[in-house]
């Protein structure tokens, strides 16, 4: 939304003394749990990622799309704090989260699974996800004390959820690669983030576990917001959502996954037609 459209708005009539910024702060955070603002990266002069304004509703679930080296991951990186910005403001939930570190932003409520999924191969699928539990870091913690009854009954519900309770005792060395996405997953949602990054939850996947990994993240989408990026278009269908397409570093269009794919740019962008 332009700053011009923010200031005719009736609803908006109080902030028309305002400073850009506070008008859009304020604005976007009655409706987006994340939104950023001028928020840009550059590596040896070249912008990876250049978003003026952009917004995620809450409770919703997007997907990002776009060709390799579209600023995908990089716009995660930002989000996350595992990259700092070069300009711009994050703000999730109301709050400026520049410049936070990945363990503050980690506490503030944001969830990041990787493409390759961050799991304990030595570990159980059930000891995994006892790790993974808030406050169970620690060495002490998990040496010398044993799990709580209501941590154990969290545990078995999540591997329920995910399909994984029959396998909570096997290593996680031993699980297939849908299975590790998975339980990577659920790593994060045992923590109850706001906002879960999810990327590229498909690859390598075989067609059932695939599909499941759709039901998973649109089940998940009835608690918390999520941000896929994927390429897999059939995943994308599946998951029914608003779409972003990034293009150099640039959001392309949004739509439908039907409308995407008779936009004309991204079809010569992302699809190579």
């Amino acid at each position: 939304m332009t700053q011009e459209n923010l200031l005719l708005n009736p609803a908006l009539a109080k902030y028309r003394d305002c400073r850009p910024s506070q008008v859009q702060k304020d604005y976007w955070a009655s409706r987006y749990v994340l939104f950023v603002e001028n928020l840009s990266v550059s590596f040896d002069g070249f912008k990876a990622v250049d978003i003026p304004n952009y917004g995620v509703r809450h409770g919703e679930l997007r997907v990002i799309i776009g060709p390799n080296g579209a600023g995908k991951t990089t716009f995660c990186d930002l989000v996350s704090g595992k990259t700092p910005a070069s300009t711009g403001k994050v703000y999730f939930d109301g709050r400026d989260i520049s410049g936070l570190d990945e363990s503050e932003i980690a506490l503030f409520g944001i969830g990041r699974k990787f493409q390759t999924p961050t799991v304990f191969d030595s570990l159980s699928t059930y000891e995994n996800l006892l790790l993974a539990l808030p406050g169970n870091q620690g060495w002490r913690k998990n040496l010398l004390e044993k799990e709580k009854e209501e941590e154990t009954f969290q545990v078995l519900e999540i591997l329920k959820k995910v399909g994984l309770f029959e396998q909570r005792n096997e290593l996680a060395k031993s699980l297939s690669h849908g299975q590790r996405q998975w339980l990577a997953i659920s790593a994060l949602i045992i923590s109850k983030p706001r906002l879960l990054l999810v990327d590229e939850p498909a690859a390598g996947l075989t067609d059932k576990e695939t599909e499941k990994t759709a039901d998973l993240l649109l089940e998940l989408a009835q608690d918390h917001t999520l941000i896929v990026i994927e390429h897999d278009m059939d995943f994308v269908r599946r998951l029914n959502s608003t779409v972003t397409v990034l293009n150099e570093g640039k959001v392309l269009a949004e739509g439908t996954i039907d409308e995407m794919e008779e936009h004309e740019e991204v079809m010569e962008a992302y699809l190579g037609r």
